[in-house]
């Protein structure tokens, strides 16, 4: 369909991360989805964000299925029907909207394929507008640099994810946002965790009071280790561990400030 991600978007080549599984390649216009057929949900997912050009436009798509993957590879209508799930977008419907109305238009209706959602809490917390909010506060931070991101988002293929109809719902998922420094290539890694709103013997989501999400800044390397995937030279770009200057943990955060960049 397009190009996908770039990895020479930034000064500093980075490669798209790579999960240990097989994984079919999809590529939307500046982003690019690695889509694990047996979970039936994206690995890896990776976009380029040019945030002096980012355009607000009128949301415009609907969900489909992507007609280059079989129907039963993707995790389509019938999960979401009748239920508090949400289809998530990884890639945000506006990351890759920038540059040309026409071009930015056709990236942003790109998002809307089934191969880029994964089941979500349906609702909205504090938690939640965090995380949907990271890539903008890296945007701003950005701003005196390229004002360029690349960013890549995934749920966390656990073992352990509960059953729901034909698929197994994610319990976390991961994010790492990419730009290039006045040092040079740096990393910040976040996972939002939505176990607590999990109920278990069915699998289904439930709003709160039940539970809630929690939103953390986790060292980049971590992320790898508890999702399998290669993230190449993320991880010794990571301003977590930069900037305390010691091996770091995971930081739950309550608000945008609480955030190492």
């Amino acid at each position: 369909m397009a190009d996908g991600y770039d990895l020479d978007f930034l000064a500093t080549p980075v490669p798209l991360p790579r999960p240990l599984q097989d994984a079919t390649e999809l590529s939307y216009p500046r982003f690019t989805v690695l889509l694990d057929r047996a979970r039936r949900l994206a690995a890896v997912t990776g976009v380029n964000i040019d945030g002096a050009l980012l355009r607000e436009l009128p949301r415009t798509g609907e969900w489909r299925l992507d007609p280059r993957v079989d129907a039963e590879q993707q995790t389509g209508p019938d999960v979401y029907a009748r239920n508090d799930l949400d289809r998530g977008h990884l890639v945000r419907r506006r990351d890759p909207g920038w540059g040309d109305v026409a071009d930015a238009r056709a990236a942003t209706e790109a998002t809307f394929f089934y191969p880029n959602a994964a089941p979500q809490a349906a609702g909205f917390n504090q938690s939640k507008e965090l995380w949907l909010g990271l890539e903008d506060h890296v945007i701003e931070y950005a701003e005196s640099t390229d004002q360029r991101l690349s960013v890549f988002t995934a749920p966390v293929l656990g073992d352990d994810d509960p059953a729901y109809r034909s698929i197994r719902i994610p319990l976390r998922f991961w994010k790492i946002a990419a730009w290039q420094g006045v040092e040079g290539l740096a990393a910040a890694g976040f996972v939002l965790d939505q176990t607590d709103l999990v109920r278990t013997p069915d699998g289904l989501l439930a709003a709160p009071p039940l539970g809630s999400f929690r939103t953390f800044q986790v060292p980049v390397a971590e992320i790898a280790r508890i999702s399998g995937v290669d993230v190449g030279p993320l991880a010794a770009a990571d301003v977590l561990e930069a900037r305390t200057g010691r091996q770091a943990r995971w930081r739950q955060l309550a608000s945008p400030v609480d955030i190492t960049l």
